[in-house]
C-alpha cells in the first residue's frame, strides 16, 4: 500500500485554482467548520499562530473528515520541525524565510527519503503511516510531498532564480506583507517596487514549472492574482474573518 495521493498537488500540477484559508486560531472546531465550508485546502500556522505539534495533530483530525486538504506553515525551516510535522501525515508544507537556494536545498532534503532528501526513517511509529498500516510509505511518500517556499526578502527576491531551480521546491509563495517590510515599505505592500518584485516571482515560478502562491485579505484582487498566475491562493485567515463578522454583528445591535 503506497502513500495517499495529495491532491492538492494532483490539481495544481494540472493547473487548477486551489483555494483556501489561513488558520491561526489552534482550534480543532475552527479547522472543522473550514474544512467542512468548502475550502480547497486549510492552512494551520505554527509560524504566527499558537500552533504546536499536539494542536496541529488535532487539526488535522478534524480536517480528516472534510474534503479540505491540510497544509501546514512551520515557524522556521529547520530538520526537525519538519521532520516531526510530516509524521503527523502533512504532504503539503510552507516553510517561511528562504532566502537562497542553500536554505532551499536543506529544506528539500528535510522533507524528503533518502534517496532524495535525509528524513528520518521512522515512519513505523508516525500518523503518517497510519502507525505501520501503509507498508510502502518510506518508498511512496516522497513523490506526494509538496513543498512551497516562501519568498518574502529582497534578497529572496533577488535570488528566486536559485531557489526555484532547485530540486524538490514545488512552490514559491510570496509573502507580501514581510516583503514589503524588508523591501523599505511597511504596510504598503501595493507599493510599485513592491509589486514589481512579486510579479517577478510570479514571472519566475511560470517559467521554471513551479506552482505561486500568496495570500490576500481582499476579495478585490483575487482576480488579478490568478490572473498573475498564482494557483494556490490563500482567500483570508480565520482570525480576520471572525473578527469581521463579530464587528458586523455588534453593529446591528439594537441602539438605545
Amino acid at each position: 500500500m503506497p502513500a495517499p495521493r495529495n491532491p492538492l498537488k494532483a490539481a495544481l500540477s494540472e493547473g487548477r485554482m486551489q483555494s483556501g484559508l489561513w488558520m491561526a486560531m489552534a482550534s480543532p472546531i475552527a479547522a472543522e467548520l473550514a474544512g467542512k465550508a468548502g475550502f480547497d485546502w486549510c492552512l494551520i500556522d505554527a509560524e504566527h499562530g499558537p500552533n504546536t505539534l499536539s494542536t496541529i495533530m488535532a487539526q488535522l483530525q478534524a480536517l480528516a473528515g472534510t474534503d479540505a486538504h491540510p497544509v501546514v506553515r512551520v515557524p522556521y525551516g529547520e530538520d526537525w520541525i519538519l521532520k516531526q510535522v510530516l509524521d503527523l501525515g502533512v504532504q503539503s508544507l510552507v516553510v517561511p524565510m528562504v532566502n537562497t537556494a542553500e536554505q532551499a536545498r536543506q529544506v528539500a532534503a528535510a522533507v524528503r527519503y533518502p534517496g532524495q532528501g535525509v528524513r528520518g526513517m521512522g515512519a513505523v511509529l508516525s500518523r503518517a503511516s497510519g502507525y505501520g498500516e501503509i507498508v510502502d510509505y518510506v518508498t511512496s511518500a516522497n513523490d506526494e510531498i509538496c513543498l512551497f517556499v516562501q519568498i518574502e526578502s529582497a534578497e529572496a527576491v533577488a535570488n528566486v532564480a536559485e531557489i526555484a531551480a532547485v530540486d524538490g521546491v514545488d512552490g514559491l509563495f510570496v509573502g507580501p506583507a514581510d516583503l514589503s517590510a524588508d523591501m523599505g515599505f511597511v504596510g504598503d505592500p501595493g507599493h510599485p517596487e513592491v509589486q514589481a518584485a512579486i510579479a517577478h516571482v510570479y514571472d519566475m515560478a511560470a517559467e521554471t514549472g513551479r506552482f505561486a502562491g500568496t495570500i490576500t485579505f481582499d476579495a478585490g484582487e483575487y482576480d488579478a492574482l490568478a490572473g498573475q498566475g498564482v494557483r494556490f491562493l490563500g482567500l483570508g485567515g480565520d482570525v480576520h474573518v471572525l473578527r469581521q463578522a463579530l464587528v458586523a454583528l455588534w453593529d446591528k445591535r439594537p441602539k438605545p
